[in-house]
């Protein structure tokens, strides 16, 4: 059979055919597009011609956005697809969409019911109703604009994303492969499947098309989350062996004038193309500005172990462990974005400062002769420290290492001393520039005529990569956004569009407030700290107090809810393979904690509950008061004992990952439970019995985890 014709961009209209032996999807916009059929049970991709498949009766029709991918679980494969999608705007003439339902569908008509598969589609329908994920059907969203201008723009749209961000890749890695090789009764290249292979990117996305000083402008902000080390955030911290961060986010912010597709006017200027000022003669070609930064962990071993303590202990490995990982992180970031500026936000005192040193240390061995600077002020001692390569002599002599004292320079509710930053990089942010391009109604492959790139990245870290480093990144973008405005002649030099144009300045402070809070929920599971800050430009009180509710939320989340949240992560991502991890009888998720030991939080709520019942319920008069007290007092020593118990052995109640396990948890929870089977009261009773090692799960879970490597 010949290979198919292919389309280079995803079809837009799907129909899907349910049959007894088929997922069959068709175009209908494309009658002469190939049809792809997924058998059912085996879940073997082919294509066939869509004319034949037409007559075949089908116990269901519907239509959807795209297709997700297809993943293996423990006992059959599934089919995901969107069955609900929302428009987001244009992105340069091009729709986005946001992923608001997607549909399960299993390749077995009858069901095998295991409580593990129960499980697994839980955990995979929980991340997909709450994780933000965008598509377009024109449009690579994986790249920046920098990037898709140098792209092959003949390449199908799946071929052209950047990996780390095309974040259901896994999900499409059967798709994908047929495509590459093909089955056995169609060998070789499959170009027809490459429209039903649709990329979606997981993070923030918001288009705003508004004016500022009556010259209309579309804003937009995209952040894109790395799908490698995904996860949350006490369970997913620092570097892995690959050279992947936890919680990597690229933010790229976006101006355009001349946005004709948003229905906005023209805009005029300057015609000093050689000063970067943009000139009338372009007349109504559309300026495209983009500014990119990146956020991730700090890129050594450290990690924060879970033990219901606020605080959680902080575990760092040495430097010289962690090279060969920071070496790979920091090679691809050289690769992809030129030289790197390194500004570091974590505390310089206390148990962050660990890690702080650790960073340092790290940047040290890379660099050749670091030169190492402190400037101090009234604040602290450290206000700013640098490291700097003593000379250019190879790749990693382009980190640049910032140090930043944000807790102490903020102090007091004091926040524009953070704009010290940008004042302390003036001459990086101006050498560092940003990407300008046009599209002109000529160009009608959509190529973007290049003028200026953007040649380094402010690459923005704390402890978690969420509160601190979302207000830097705003201040940074800011100031890059008042440099285009005054080369675009809207602004005068030196001024700022805070003072211009309030109504563009609620917009962009809200549009960043949005990023802070989308990008903490999807790693911490709440909003962001700080966003009063980002909102409003200043530190309030009631945004403190909100502050301290969230980190309540967070305690509870971080401890209790984040396991199932962090296989989720492992399951969609294909960290975890059921299919082939999932090997033998044994349940993955039941829990084989002794009963004594399961009982304890169960015995503490009741004790709570009868002291209560025994303090506030009206007693007869004639009633003796001693037996009472008695009854009260022995509850509550129950109750304090039982608290007691909780707390001094915490890691037997954190709520830890199953499919992955952290070796710190294997670890902790080991040595939590030999000393709960010494405990004076209960220990007698916490069985000897492999039932009662927890760790057995996390151990089978970890060889199978060897055998997929």
């Amino acid at each position: 059979m010949p290979p198919f014709a292919a389309s280079k961009l995803p079809y837009r209209d799907i129909n899907i055919k349910v049959t007894n032996d088929a997922y069959t999807f068709t175009s209908p916009s494309s009658p002469d597009a190939p049809a792809l059929l997924i058998d059912r049970p085996t879940g073997d991709v082919r294509l066939a011609d869509a004319a034949l498949q037409a007559g075949k009766r089908a116990s269901r029709v519907s239509s959807v956005a795209g297709i997700l991918g297809i993943i293996q679980l423990r006992l059959d494969k599934y089919v995901i697809v969107i069955s609900k999608a929302q428009p987001m705007g244009r992105l340069k003439g091009h729709m986005v969409y946001k992923v608001i339902a997607t549909e399960v569908l299993p390749m077995r008509e009858r069901q095998i019911h295991d409580p593990d598969e129960d499980t697994f589609i839980g955990l995979l329908k929980t991340f997909l109703q709450n994780g933000p994920m965008y598509f377009s059907y024109s449009i690579d969203l994986t790249n920046s604009f920098q990037r898709q201008s140098q792209a092959d723009n003949a390449s199908p749209l799946w071929m052209r994303t950047d990996d780390r961000f095309f974040f259901n890749k896994y999900l499409q890695t059967d798709l994908i492969e047929f495509r590459r090789r093909g089955s056995r009764n169609q060998p070789g290249t499959q170009t027809g499947i490459d429209p039903y292979i649709l990329p979606c990117i997981f993070g923030m996305l918001e288009i705003k098309p508004t004016r500022f000083k009556n010259t209309p402008l579309t804003l937009i902000l995209i952040s894109r989350r790395s799908r490698y080390r995904g996860g949350t955030r006490y369970f997913t911290r620092g570097v892995d062996e690959d050279g992947h961060v936890a919680n990597y986010n690229e933010t790229e912010q976006v101006v355009i004038l001349n946005d004709s597709s948003s229905g906005l006017g023209g805009f005029a200027g300057s015609t000093d193309m050689q000063s970067g000022k943009f000139g009338a003669s372009a007349g109504q070609e559309m300026q495209i500005m983009s500014y990119v930064q990146t956020r991730g962990s700090v890129p050594t071993y450290w990690s924060e172990i879970n033990s219901l303590r606020y605080v959680p202990k902080l575990q760092v490995r040495s430097t010289e462990a962690a090279t060969p990982a920071a070496v790979k992180h920091f090679d691809e970031q050289i690769r992809i974005y030129g030289d790197n500026y390194l500004i570091n936000l974590v505390n310089q005192k206390g148990r962050e400062c660990r890690v702080k040193e650790s960073y340092e240390k790290m940047v040290e061995a890379l660099v050749s002769g670091p030169r190492e600077r402190h400037e101090a002020d009234r604040l602290t001692d450290e206000k700013f420290t640098t490291i700097q390569p003593g000379s250019k002599q190879q790749q990693f002599d382009r980190l640049h290492y910032i140090y930043f004292d944000y807790h102490a320079e903020t102090k007091g509710m004091k926040m524009h001393k953070a704009y010290a930053l940008v004042d302390k990089l003036q001459e990086a942010l101006a050498t560092q520039g940003y990407f300008r391009g046009v599209d002109t109604p000529a160009n009608v492959d959509g190529r973007i005529d290049v003028r200026s790139l953007q040649t380094s990245v402010m690459r923005t870290n704390c402890m978690d990569c969420l509160d601190r480093t979302n207000v830097v990144q705003s201040i940074f973008g800011r100031h890059v956004l008042d440099r285009i405005f005054e080369q675009a002649g809207l602004m005068t030099p030196g001024s700022s569009f805070r003072d211009e144009d309030q109504a563009f300045e609620h917009i962009f402070r809200n549009i960043w407030a949005d990023n802070a809070d989308i990008v903490s929920s999807s790693y911490s599971g709440t909003g962001a700290m700080k966003t009063d800050v980002t909102r409003t430009g200043k530190r309030t009180k009631v945004g403190a107090l909100q502050d301290a509710r969230i980190g309540i939320t967070r305690y509870y989340l971080n401890n209790f809810r984040d396991g199932p949240r962090q296989d989720s992560f492992d399951l969609f991502l294909g960290a975890y393979q059921p299919g082939e991890t999932n090997i033998g009888t044994n349940l993955v998720f039941i829990d084989r904690r002794p009963l004594m030991i399961q009982s304890i939080p169960y015995v503490l709520a009741f004790s709570v509950f009868i002291v209560l019942v025994g303090i506030l319920t009206k007693r007869d008069p004639d009633a003796r008061v001693l037996p009472m007290r008695i009854f009260i007092l022995f509850w509550s020593a129950v109750a304090a004992y039982c608290f007691y118990f909780i707390w001094t052995h915490g890691m037997l109640y954190v709520n830890w990952p199953r499919l992955n396990p952290r070796h710190f948890a294997v670890d902790g929870y080991t040595e939590h439970f030999s000393k709960a089977r010494k405990d004076a009261v209960i220990g007698p009773f916490v069985t000897r019995h492999e039932r009662g090692l927890s760790t057995a799960r996390y151990l089978n879970a970890e060889e199978g985890k060897k055998r997929i490597e």
